[in-house]
């Protein structure tokens, strides 16, 4: 079955959110826990939702935790997201080519619609799945399913590209193809430990394995 639908994760697969989202939770935790936590203690809090990380370590502030987080994600969006290469001109080809494109990530729309507007990618893409759009976020199958349906597309015809664990498994949960990103923060090896079909050393590597080089 040839492939026909290809769905993206947003932070870390198409986007260089990395710094963006690592500072965010740097100044928030600074604030509730001075001094306990460095970059490499907040590398695990990236792809779980802010609630799912948050409630483990306070339950009565998770709500105000959040706040935090994003309000200073918002106020340093622009100034501190960048592109990763071959990306832009990747998804411009497959849209060209007809094939239907789909994000999927675990953001709230509000900042899913900036990282979109800052890069100049969201107008190749005809559905967006946030978390806003689901009761059960991504590794769970439901954001994928609910992007396929969306796209009319079935499982057998479509790709999950991601920088995480919970692509590779939710897009395995729905049924997909799978394709792991080597720029992911946590390291190549790390994300080949769940058996995505391929992994990409670069965006561009996309059009080979879809037989559109």
């Amino acid at each position: 079955m040839k492939i026909n639908t290809v769905l993206f994760d947003l932070d870390g697969t198409l986007i260089n959110t990395n710094d963006l989202i690592i500072e965010s939770f740097l100044h928030t935790l600074n604030l509730y826990y001075p001094n306990q936590y460095g970059r490499d203690d907040v590398l695990p809090f990236l792809g779980p939702t802010l609630h799912e990380t948050f409630v483990k370590m306070d339950p009565m502030r998770v709500d105000e935790m959040i706040s935090t987080y994003r309000t200073f994600n918002h106020d340093h969006h622009d100034k501190l997201v960048t592109q990763f290469e071959t990306v832009y001109e990747t998804v411009q080809a497959l849209h060209e080519k007809g094939f239907k494109l789909g994000i999927v990530t675990t953001k709230i729309r509000n900042t899913v619609n900036m990282g979109l507007e800052l890069t100049g990618l969201g107008k190749f893409f005809e559905t967006v799945v946030t978390l806003d759009d689901v009761k059960n976020a991504k590794p769970h199958p439901e954001p994928v399913l609910l992007a396929l349906e969306k796209l009319n597309a079935s499982p057998v015809e479509a790709i999950m590209v991601g920088d995480n664990y919970h692509d590779i498994d939710a897009g395995k949960a729905a049924g997909t193809k799978t394709a792991g990103v080597a720029w992911t923060i946590k390291g190549a090896a790390y994300l080949e430990g769940f058996q995505p079909d391929y992994m990409l050393n670069k965006m561009s590597d996309l059009l080979s394995v879809l037989g559109e080089e």
